[in-house]
């Protein structure tokens, strides 16, 4: 795909929650001229996505995406949080149920031989 039937198409990207979103030829033609050796202020400045926005394309595309690390250190610290949160209910809930078991027990009365 050309870049001008690339830069055609951003005219008619979508809006979501008030960001616009660029196709992916779109970006993969940003970050091969970023990788070519343009600058990023050059190709903000001639297209439209912001300097942070070719930086993260070009960040992903290199497999460098920060945020991607931060969103699963994230999910893992609430992820050990709730399995720490389930051992201390399971726990809690043994003791309970050891606490209440003889009481619910049925008992058995032994037939005597008198």
């Amino acid at each position: 795909m050309l870049v001008d039937e690339i830069i055609l198409t951003t005219e008619h990207e979508e809006q979501r929650m008030g960001r616009k979103t660029y196709p992916e030829e779109y970006r993969e033609q940003i970050v091969a001229f970023a990788r070519a050796g343009r600058s990023v202020s050059s190709l903000a400045r001639e297209f439209e996505p912001s300097i942070q926005t070719i930086r993260k394309w070009v960040e992903r595309a290199d497999g460098k995406d920060r945020s991607a690390d931060g969103v699963w250190a994230k999910k893992y610290r609430r992820l050990e949080r709730e399995n720490a949160r389930l051992k201390e209910e399971r726990d809690i809930f043994a003791k309970a149920t050891a606490w209440f078991a003889p009481e619910t027990q049925p008992t058995v009365k032994r037939a005597t031989d008198s």
